[in-house]
């Protein structure tokens, strides 16, 4: 699961639990670039290209735009997270 939301906002809200966080505003090219310059840039390997990725920001829109991103750059098992961090908070969904 990838937290598409910039750093400062997942310091005032935390994640969900397991998600790693590739801030998409600030990093639109994070799936076209090369694996050692992903690693370099967020200190984790990028998800692999034949991996499930699923990806929510705070309301929906950034993650519908980083799915987008992903797919255009080879992605194929991609979902979103309609209702993202606002669904997620609601329900009373953990917090890391």
């Amino acid at each position: 699961i990838i937290d598409v939301r910039e750093p400062s906002e997942l310091q005032h809200t935390g994640r969900i639990p397991g998600a790693i966080n590739i801030p998409v505003t600030s990093n639109p090219d994070s799936f076209h670039i090369a694996a050692e310059e992903f690693e370099d840039r967020f200190g984790f390997p990028r998800p692999a290209a034949d991996g499930e990725a699923v990806f929510y920001c705070k309301a929906g829109v950034r993650s519908r735009a980083a799915a987008g991103l992903a797919r255009d750059a080879g992605w194929t098992r991609v979902g979103e997270y309609p209702g993202s961090w606002l669904d997620w908070e609601k329900r009373g969904g953990k917090v890391e």
